[in-house]
């Protein structure tokens, strides 16, 4: 079914059919939103998708509410909402459309559903409080946009409409930009654990660039990588390795002679040529060329190992 009108309620407008929207109005961008609680918008038709309105989920009829009596569960009870809904059935076939490739639909997709879908769906439930992000409370997604709503006393018959659409377009680059960083950390993940291989035993780890790298290393087990060296626009940094996403104690400090020093200063303590910067927390360094920068990581690795860090 290609459809010519996608249905959502009218009134005050939430994440969950906002971004239910945005996923709907890239697989069929020729279709009209249509906002309505009106009986002949919110009953199924051939021509439509209807969703968080009209009281069923069926999708064969093409009906995705979960406001009803006997309201969809997931396998492990958790109540859906309507976005949950449309991405249960048209997640995949939005990814594609996107442009991911088709090995990494599924992760995606599955990484999406637990960490950014589901989190949706419960807030809209009621089933979890924006108030477990404790001060951040307001700074949630849901609430966010949900402050995109015209005040009370806005006198524009109109301003309900196009806060929706500003909204719309606000939730679609929220949306857009976390599955591209979920199709980047899977792209880095390929080129670290590339990088891993040709390292061999080696305790240093040369990445072509900047990226995010401490998933793969676990993934490998390459437990003996000690730091990361890549290139960055004008320099070379080097960086340790952060024992668990919780938290900053890194597998091995740099060099506590090199805290805080820059330029000339840290070339004459750590006696490298081209040496540029220690961050005072010892976890990242900086050079202006490669050889410098590796040359700071051997001579890293060496201290870490004589203090019993490696």
């Amino acid at each position: 079914m290609i459809p010519e009108f996608l249905v959502t309620h009218s009134g005050g407008f939430h994440a969950d059919e906002l971004l239910s929207s945005v996923v709907l109005t890239r697989l069929f961008p020729q279709a009209v939103i249509v906002r309505s609680r009106a009986a002949e918008w919110i009953t199924p038709g051939a021509n439509r998708i209807i969703y968080d309105v009209g009281g069923a989920y069926d999708a064969e009829a093409g009906i995705f509410d979960h406001h009803q009596r006997g309201a969809p569960l997931r396998d492990d009870g958790q109540p859906y909402s309507s976005f949950g809904l449309i991405w249960k059935h048209f997640g995949h076939d939005y990814l594609a459309a996107i442009g991911l490739p088709e090995a990494h639909i599924e992760p995606v997709y599955a990484g999406l559903d637990e960490s950014f879908v589901l989190p949706i769906d419960l807030m809209d439930n009621g089933a979890m409080s924006p108030a477990v992000a404790g001060p951040l409370a307001v700074l949630t997604l849901p609430v966010l946009l949900e402050t995109l709503k015209p005040v009370f006393d806005d006198p524009d018959p109109e301003a309900l409409e196009r806060a929706f659409g500003e909204a719309l377009a606000i939730a679609r680059s929220f949306l857009e930009a976390r599955i591209a960083g979920s199709a980047a950390k899977l792209r880095a993940e390929d080129l670290v654990l590339q990088a891993i291989s040709t390292a061999g035993e080696n305790r240093v780890l040369e990445l072509p660039m900047g990226m995010p790298f401490r998933p793969a290393i676990m993934k490998a087990g390459a437990d003996h990588l000690l730091f990361v060296v890549h290139p960055r626009e004008k320099d070379w940094c080097l960086t340790g390795i952060r024992q668990s996403d919780e938290g900053f104690e890194q597998r091995a400090d740099l060099p506590a002679a090199w805290a805080g020093l820059t330029n000339g200063d840290l070339e004459a303590v750590c006696g490298v040529e081209g040496a540029s910067f220690c961050h005072n927390g010892r976890f990242i360094a900086a050079a202006r060329t490669r050889a410098a920068a590796l040359a700071m990581a051997d001579i890293a690795v060496r201290e870490a190992i004589a203090t019993g860090q490696g």
